[in-house]
């Protein structure tokens, strides 16, 4: 078995970009970002003296990472009354329009992520596993949810994050 310093380094030259998306989903403010991050790392660091190998190192910082990005969305929570989008609460519409073609790259990214920061921690982080490439079966370890349950809730937020995008209501 690694130690925890190869398997951190490990971690940060494989994954540290995720890490750094990841982050940057969950917080908005630059600043608040990178404590996140910092604050994911460390944990990262800790966690990986208990790490046994029962599961993927990947999957065991997606664990980690997206605990500590709940842990710090539920204090700002606290800190501030923000109204969150619950998949279960919303009727969903038919996603059939065309996207947004004349938008820019960037425009585009920083439009989707803040409609992923409005979504509930944890459909956040199923829709940010699954934009990393997990797939349901990965997504269903890290979170503990059946791969079926995983499927369907990242299609209706999928659907969801579609009209937002395009700037209809799910009446």
């Amino acid at each position: 078995m690694a130690s925890r310093e190869e398997l951190y380094a490990e971690v940060v030259r494989e994954h540290g970009a995720a890490l750094d998306r990841l982050a940057r989903a969950y917080e908005a403010d630059p600043g608040k970002c990178g404590d996140l991050l910092q604050d994911i790392h460390l944990a990262l660091w800790q966690s990986l003296e208990r790490f046994d190998g029962r599961c993927s190192l990947r999957t065991w910082l997606y664990r980690v990472g997206h605990n500590v990005a709940a842990s710090h969305v539920a204090n700002d929570r606290r800190t501030k009354s923000r109204m969150l989008i619950s998949i279960e609460d919303v009727d969903l519409a038919d996603a059939k329009a065309d996207t947004a073609d004349s938008a820019e790259r960037n425009i585009a990214l920083d439009r989707l992520m803040a409609l992923i920061r409005e979504l509930k921690p944890s459909d956040r982080q199923l829709v940010l596993l699954f934009l990393e490439g997990v797939d349901a079966t990965g997504i269903a370890d890290v979170t503990g949810m059946s791969a079926g349950n995983v499927a369907t809730r990242i299609h209706r937020i999928k659907n969801i994050l579609t009209n937002r995008f395009q700037g209809r209501k799910e009446s």
